[in-house]
């Protein structure tokens, strides 16, 4: 990795998943940067000489006034999976990064880099797809140099295979042929970096492997010492799921379902990056399930 010393970051929603391993890569690589957080009790530890942490809510603009004086790169992974506090996907998902795409512009800042999720532009009319793109279409119109970052499932949504796996069975959508690249974190973090210096403006990545969900289901099962069982449930199941809690329920309980269930019906195969495998990350991770 070759970025210039001397040029700052500022790194907005370094508590969550990926956010804290591009903490950890920023402080491993003795560069300089500015972390913002709602309590920064949760990021002390991370502070040193080159390293800042300051208080400020992206979802409250008046709290950000100046956060990004003397930033060259702002990297936001500003976004939620599942609703809290009341916030709706567009209060944080768009909002709150327009708020700080503002400042960054007030501020004169270079670059934007802002992690989206892989084929977040093909699905639209899914709820956390309409606040991100959203976003991405403001960015884009920004003025400033950018780059979207789409990045395949995370490692630690494979979870969800090992845990079924622990209770017996697995169960898939059609015939369980559907291709992905799950990423690690750190893998992800790593590129995040790389992208400051790099030209490109969109780019969808993975982890090193393609694998069948059917595949990642045995992966689960072998690391477990279980017998594979895998129960495929017909694909109008899934679309009568999706219809009914659309229907019944409101945003903030369909829409991580909503992304879920309709992700695992295509395939998502993005560029292949990174050097961690999932069998290794489901052997590491076996006993917490």
């Amino acid at each position: 990795m070759r970025i210039e010393k001397e040029k700052k970051i500022l790194l907005a929603g370094g508590t969550g998943y990926l956010g804290g391993y591009i903490a950890k890569e920023i402080v491993n690589n003795n560069l300089s940067a500015r972390f913002i957080t709602r309590d920064k009790k949760k990021m002390q530890e991370f502070e040193s000489s080159s390293i800042e942490v300051i208080e400020a809510e992206v979802t409250k603009p008046e709290t950000l006034t100046g956060v990004c004086k003397g930033v060259d790169v702002v990297i936001s992974t500003v976004g939620i999976t599942r609703q809290k506090d009341g916030l709706s996907y567009m209060d944080v998902d768009y909002q709150a990064n327009v708020n700080l795409l503002r400042e960054a512009q007030r501020a004169g800042v270079r670059k934007f880099i802002y992690v989206s999720a892989i084929n977040g532009d093909l699905h639209r009319h899914l709820k956390i797809f309409e606040a991100k793109e959203a976003f991405v279409d403001e960015l884009k119109k920004s003025g400033l140099d950018y780059t979207i970052l789409r990045p395949n499932g995370f490692f630690s949504d494979m979870r969800d295979f090992l845990s079924m796996a622990n209770k017996g069975s697995v169960f898939l959508f059609g015939k369980g042929n559907q291709l992905l690249n799950p990423i690690h974190g750190e893998d992800l973090a790593q590129m995040c970096l790389n992208l400051i210096d790099n030209p490109t403006t969109e780019c969808s990545v993975g982890g090193p492997d393609v694998l069948t969900h059917n595949e990642i289901a045995e992966m689960a099962f072998h690391v477990l010492h279980k017998k594979p069982k895998v129960m495929h449930l017909p694909n109008w199941t899934r679309l009568l799921t999706l219809w009914l809690l659309r229907k019944l329920t409101k945003e903030s309980t369909y829409g991580p379902i909503e992304f879920f269930l309709t992700m695992m019906a295509d395939d998502n195969v993005a560029m292949r990056y990174g050097t961690r495998r999932l069998k290794q990350y489901y052997k590491e991770n076996a006993s917490m399930v």
